[in-house]
């Protein structure tokens, strides 16, 4: 039987890891405003993600490297106060860690103090791996990143699976443990053989929240326009779409146009009236002004 969490209760770290601990699956979406994070919270969600991807499915961008910390901020700010329950993890952009740990730190401060992010998520192992010490000793929560990174996905080849040979899999499985061991809460495996992620899952103990990395991960998580049908692009092959919303808003928006230009729209039941005394004032006053207007001239 599924079990369903307490709706009224704010979700900590600790129940994260009481929840792998217990093989109960946690549930994270990816949403970038207040009336996405009312939804996601009202439907008990565990964690909302405010992705860089926001980049390219709301600000119009063709990659997410040009999103800035600005840019999100605003967005963080919108799910934040559209939140009671689930934690929000803010995502930090390209370039807004990678310069320095100072960089890193003075960043994800402005995420968590400016616009109520619970934590933060960093892309990557290697070189981050001291950002996210330096987060944690600043005491910032961190949600790592490996397989797929979108922000260096041009030195990865692309936007291509990751892990698929033993010596990146044993590369990945490293990496993975190397950001537990610096601290993060947990780890986001995207892109990576469903067997290698149930692998580092397994040796983990920290969550893993999967996204195209099978179902043993400890968590799942997808972009609210992916999986809502908001976005015209061609799907990844991890996406399962629950609903094309895309459709009916583009048949509502067709629709409110048709009975505008045919006049249907506003019909009298969308209007509001004046007595008919107070109407004859008003005539009476407008004729007045332009008797006043016309001696004028």
């Amino acid at each position: 039987m599924t079990s369903h969490p307490d709706p009224s209760t704010k979700v900590s770290l600790t129940d994260l890891t009481d929840r792998k601990s217990r093989g109960e699956k946690l549930v994270m979406v990816t949403a970038y405003d207040h009336p996405g994070a009312r939804l996601a919270d009202a439907a008990g969600l565990d964690i909302i993600l405010v992705g860089d991807s926001a980049a390219d499915n709301v600000l119009g961008y063709d990659t997410t490297v040009p999103v800035t910390v600005d840019e999100l901020l605003v967005l963080v700010r919108a799910v934040a106060r559209g939140t009671e329950r689930a934690l929000v993890v803010a995502d930090m952009p390209f370039g807004s860690f990678q310069v320095s740990d100072e960089t890193a730190v003075a960043n994800a401060v402005r995420f968590v103090k400016e616009a109520g992010a619970d934590a933060v998520k960093i892309e990557g192992a290697g070189p981050s791996l001291a950002r996210v010490q330096a987060l944690v000793g600043a005491g910032i929560p961190v949600m790592g990143h490996v397989g797929l990174t979108p922000q260096s996905a041009t030195m990865l080849g692309g936007f291509k699976a990751q892990g698929r040979t033993a010596a990146k899999a044993r590369q990945l499985l490293a990496d993975a443990r190397a950001l537990e061991a610096a601290g993060c809460f947990a780890v986001v495996l995207e892109a990576v053989p469903a067997e290698v992620a149930r692998r580092v899952s397994n040796t983990l103990h920290v969550p893993t929240i999967g996204i195209g990395a099978g179902p043993d991960c400890d968590g799942q998580v997808l972009v609210w326009h992916d999986l809502l049908g908001l976005s015209d692009r061609r799907p990844a092959r991890f996406v399962k779409r629950y609903a094309d919303v895309g459709s009916e808003i583009r048949r509502a928006l067709e629709a409110y146009a048709e009975d505008v230009r045919s006049g249907d729209f506003p019909a009298p039941e969308h209007t509001y009236t004046i007595p008919e005394d107070e109407l004859a004032l008003f005539d009476a006053a407008a004729e007045e002004r332009e008797h006043a207007q016309d001696a004028d001239r």
